[in-house]
């Protein structure tokens, strides 16, 4: 069973040719997909109308206790937006992302000249989001400046923590983070809902959150309910992110003027920059949302951070560390709503 899984992940994050981003519009939803999403829920939808594509918000899988007002989605979104542009540069075509107020989604309109290439692209098979313990190396100088001098949508910004003492301080609020939740039984009933605790269900779902990903064992999904109902605490999951964020290198915060879809949007695009740039560096990153999932602790974190009315939307942990098991994603033909032309410009 872990053989056919490895050869689904295989399948999953293959690296096509070129050409076929130009020959096959297919292949564009496919790199757009390898993109993070809350829970691996992956709430897309695609439709394709010749030189334009358009992501929608697919709520059929929001996740309303954790995300109660949809944040997530659309960062995923946004998510997704950022790995289209960058597969589209990568065969040399230009990408304009606007925000579409009809379907409260992103619209990518591609051009025909544009970049002869990502640095980021091959960064996209790497980027992962990796929830193991680092190795506790500080970023080197030059990897800071690398994630620092990110270009940044309008009203977004990024916050790069890497004292201990504010590293010290976000783990306040990531365990307090967790001791709200876990007290919440509709957050760990949806929380289950997305975990895959063997590798047959994750590979016929083709999202979600698989055991190993996670550090668990691939294990009967009875027998992973079972162990989940015995040891699911905020106590055990304190200690692991104690240690994983006393492991990282810097911490990173993205935050935005704006408390709407389509701020939440570009912060995704931020996010996955983010992201793929630390890939590149060969650096690890996972995310630590507990206090922006929590809304008296997101004010609390907008307050600490100094950043006044603004919304902190995402928090990211960054270090040194190898990667780790890769999740799935549905493949293209599953989140294709609309349209398939022959040939995307």
């Amino acid at each position: 069973m872990r053989a056919r899984y490895a050869k689904a992940v295989a399948h999953t994050w293959r690296r096509g040719d070129a050409a076929d981003l130009t020959s096959d519009p297919l292949e564009l939803v496919r790199y757009a997909c390898l993109a993070a999403s809350s829970h691996n829920t992956q709430p897309w939808s695609f439709e394709l109308d010749r030189d334009v594509v358009l992501i929608r918000p697919d709520f059929s899988r929001r996740c309303p206790a954790v995300d109660p007002d949809d944040h997530h989605l659309y960062a995923s979104l946004g998510c997704a937006a950022e790995n289209l542009v960058v597969a589209a540069q990568a065969s040399g075509r230009s990408a304009e992302v606007s925000y579409d107020p009809a379907s409260t989604g992103v619209r990518i309109a591609l051009g025909e000249d544009g970049p002869s290439g990502s640095p980021l692209f091959e960064a996209m098979f790497a980027r992962q989001c990796t929830r193991t313990v680092y190795d506790g190396r500080a970023l080197s100088p030059s990897e800071l400046r690398a994630l620092e001098s990110l270009p940044q949508e309008e009203g977004v910004s990024l916050l790069l923590l890497r004292s201990e003492q504010q590293k010290r301080a976000v783990t306040d609020f990531v365990l307090e983070g967790n001791r709200v939740q876990f007290a919440d039984p509709a957050w760990a009933a949806e929380l289950r809902a997305w975990i895959r605790f063997d590798a047959r269900t994750a590979e016929r779902t083709g999202d979600g959150l698989y055991g190993p990903v996670m550090g668990n064992p691939d294990v009967p999904p009875w027998f992973g309910r079972l162990v989940m109902k015995m040891s699911f605490s905020a106590d055990a999951q304190n200690r692991t992110d104690h240690r994983n964020i006393d492991s990282s290198g810097a911490i990173a915060v993205i935050h935005s003027a704006g408390n709407d879809p389509q701020h939440w949007i570009s912060a995704g695009r931020c996010y996955e920059r983010l992201a793929l740039q630390a890939a590149a560096l060969d650096l690890r990153t996972a995310f630590i949302n507990q206090p922006v999932e929590v809304s008296h602790l997101r004010a609390q974190l907008a307050q600490y951070l100094g950043i006044g009315n603004r919304r902190p939307d995402l928090v990211i942990r960054i270090g040194h560390a190898p990667l780790g098991v890769r999740s799935l994603r549905r493949p293209p033909a599953e989140v294709l709503v609309a349209g398939r032309p022959e040939h995307v410009p």
